[in-house]
Formats: C-alpha cells, sequence, structure tokens
C-alpha cells in the first residue's frame, strides 16, 4: 500500500457528497437517496449489493458482501445512514471547512466514519493480496430511532461475523468505545377523573397529582454510584387550569451498565402502581438496547486494534459510554469494537463537525484492521 492512499482531499469530498444528502430517519425518501449514492460507490468492486426494503416509516438498509471469505465468519462493519437533523437544517449548518473543522448534520454522527468505513473498503479491494476474512458491511436506515426495523437483521448478521466493527464517532481524544449502557423507554399512563376544580373538587381524581408521586418514585432510582439512570423527559397531562385533569402521560428513559442491573430495576419500573383509589396507572415498555458489556473477546480485539494503532503513530484509548449504539446488539454476541469512526464534537447539535486531522489515521486504522484481522 502506498503512502499516498488515503488522500484527505477526495475522502473529504466524498464525506460532504454524503453530507449534503439531508437524509433524516423520519423521511425514507431522503434516506433511500442517500443509499443509492452509497449502493452506486460499489460498482465495479469486488462486492455484492443487497438492498432490504424498508418498513414502517423507515428507509431501506444495504448489506455489502465481499466476494472472498463468505460462507464462514468474517468482519461485520456496522454504520448508519440516518440522521437526527430534519429536513432544512443543512441551510442551517451548511457543509463548510474551517481550519481544522469540516461542519455538516450527519457529518461526525455517523456520515463520516460510515464513508471512512468505505474508503477502506475500496483500498483493501485494490490490493493484489486479498485479507483473510470476508468483509460484511451493513448500513441501516433507523439507528437513531432505536433500529426498530434493522434490529434482527443486525443480530442475525452480528451471529454471523467472528467480529464487529462500528463506525460511530471517536470519543475525546480519539477513544474507541468498548462498552455501552443499555437503554430503556417506558410510557406512564395514568386515568383519573375529571372534575371542576372549584365547585366540585371533591369529586375529581388528579391524574397529574399521581404522575407527581410516579415522578418521585422514578427518580428515587437514581444511582450515578452504580452508574443508573432513570429520566423523566416527557410529561403531558390535563385540558384546563379548572378542571382536575383525568388524564397524564411520561415518557421514561433508562441507562443501566449491566444486565444484572436491567433485571433488577425493569420489574421494579413495570410494576408501578396508583397510590391513590380510583386512579389507574399503567406502565409500559421494555429495554430497547441491551448492555454492551466488554468481554474478554471484546478486550482482546481492542489490543489488537491498540496495537495496530501504535504502529501508525497514534495512542489508543478505550472508554465507557452511557448512549445506546447498534454496538449493543452484537456486543453479546460477537467481538465488538466501536467508536472507529471520525474525531469531532457536536453530535445532534447546530455545530456538528468533524477534525480533518482525523480522517487518514482513522482510515487507516480501519483498513489496517480488515487486513489483519484473522
Amino acid at each position: 500500500m502506498s503512502s499516498n492512499s488515503f488522500e484527505i482531499v477526495p475522502i473529504l469530498d466524498g464525506i460532504r457528497r454524503w453530507v449534503m444528502i439531508e437524509s433524516p430517519t423520519e423521511q425514507p425518501d431522503q434516506v433511500n437517496r442517500l443509499a443509492d449514492v452509497v449502493a452506486a460507490g460499489y460498482r465495479g468492486l469486488p462486492a455484492s449489493v443487497e438492498r432490504v426494503a424498508g418498513r414502517d416509516g423507515c428507509g431501506d438498509h444495504l448489506i455489502i458482501r465481499s466476494s472472498w471469505g463468505q460462507g464462514v465468519p468474517g468482519i461485520l462493519v456496522l454504520s448508519h445512514l440516518d440522521t437526527v437533523h430534519p429536513m432544512g437544517f443543512i441551510e442551517r449548518l451548511p457543509f463548510k471547512i474551517e481550519g481544522n473543522s469540516a461542519f455538516g448534520p450527519g457529518i461526525y454522527d455517523m456520515k463520516g466514519g460510515a464513508y471512512l468505513a468505505y474508503q477502506a473498503f475500496r483500498q483493501i479491494c485494490a490490493d493484489d493480496v486479498r485479507p483473510p476474512l470476508g468483509i460484511t458491511q451493513l448500513y441501516v436506515s433507523d439507528e437513531e430511532i432505536g433500529s426498530p426495523t434493522s434490529r434482527s437483521l443486525i443480530e442475525a448478521e452480528g451471529r454471523q461475523a467472528k467480529y464487529v466493527l462500528v463506525t460511530e464517532p471517536a470519543r475525546k481524544g480519539g477513544e474507541v468505545v468498548t462498552g455501552r449502557k443499555g437503554v430503556a423507554r417506558f410510557n406512564v399512563f395514568i386515568r383519573g377523573a375529571p372534575a371542576h376544580a372549584g365547585t366540585r373538587p371533591e369529586d375529581g381524581r388528579s391524574a397529574i397529582r399521581e404522575l407527581g408521586h410516579v415522578i418521585q418514585t422514578l427518580e428515587s432510582m437514581n444511582d450515578l454510584t452504580r452508574g443508573i439512570t432513570v429520566n423523566v423527559g416527557v410529561v403531558r397531562g390535563g385540558t384546563r387550569p379548572n378542571v382536575i385533569a383525568e388524564l397524564a402521560h411520561a415518557q421514561v428513559d433508562v441507562r443501566v451498565p449491566t444486565m444484572s442491573h436491567a433485571d433488577e430495576l425493569l420489574p421494579k419500573i413495570l410494576g408501578i402502581s396508583s397510590r391513590t383509589e380510583g386512579i389507574r396507572v399503567k406502565v409500559s415498555g421494555e429495554l430497547i438496547r441491551p448492555p454492551y458489556e466488554k468481554t474478554s473477546a471484546g478486550a482482546a480485539l481492542f489490543a489488537h486494534a491498540k496495537t495496530l494503532a501504535a504502529e501508525l503513530g497514534l495512542e489508543l484509548l478505550d472508554s465507557f459510554s452511557g448512549g445506546g449504539s447498534d454496538a449493543n446488539f452484537t456486543a453479546r454476541y460477537t467481538a465488538t469494537l466501536d467508536g472507529l469512526g471520525v474525531e469531532g464534537k457536536g453530535a445532534h447539535t447546530h455545530y456538528e463537525q468533524l477534525y480533518i486531522s482525523s480522517i487518514e489515521p482513522r482510515t487507516r486504522l480501519l483498513y489496517r484492521l480488515y487486513q489483519t484481522l484473522r
């Protein structure tokens, strides 16, 4: 491989093209426009392209398989094409370069990392010698909403792989991710009895008051020393200030570092009941992303990546993240390494950016992983 195999300017221009196609999860036509471009990039390469039709309001998924190494466990590379930014956000955050930063919607999370994985694959295909393992690249359309239509596909591909590499953005200082909290989501529905708040308050049963009790119960479950967080993020209820509220609703986010924490906490949340006669409380929800716990196989994969990075003049450190990703779905089955995308900052914000200086070394690291894993 020549020393100029990963030239920054053409790679950055490729990232720009992907960023310019806005792809909010809830706009499947836009996600599919980007999928068209991604799929076209594999034409002429020794790889097959399979397109899985979108459903339930989500876009298509792409499965790219190298022509070599199929039929035996190989490398699965996970990326997502959807972003959180709504259509038109590119007018607020246009693609631009300022110093070492390139800006744009989804450029850091995660079009930059997805493109690096594609570029590293192109280089592998251009080499005279094929690597030991086959490579499958899976681009999904719904990661930002919890991967509801791609989870079964991710898990199926993950079970068949020997290694999983995830191109979510790097953490501060270029850290990769070797563990993530599990994510659970719950809905709390409360039905009381309406009444006139001025003339007949004794006839009412306030759903909002009951929701206050429920919120206190949920908040008491926070345990930062054990890494458990319970957040009541959305609350709705009532109709008018002079009416005792009949209905109230809350949406809850829960993060747990291990499955044992999940097994302990989730039944307690689902078991919350009314403290007030005449009021019904219903809690529904589940673990939508299991914890990504660092296994011995995952630790060995990180150690290999750390050695490769040192050969490239990089010190690679790992970290544990409170956020979930598609790595949560594969780590239970397969050695998984996450955070292999670009360095930068501002995911999901109006200043989202990647660091241009990270493009070449992060692409080269992915390339070396493709080249050396066996």
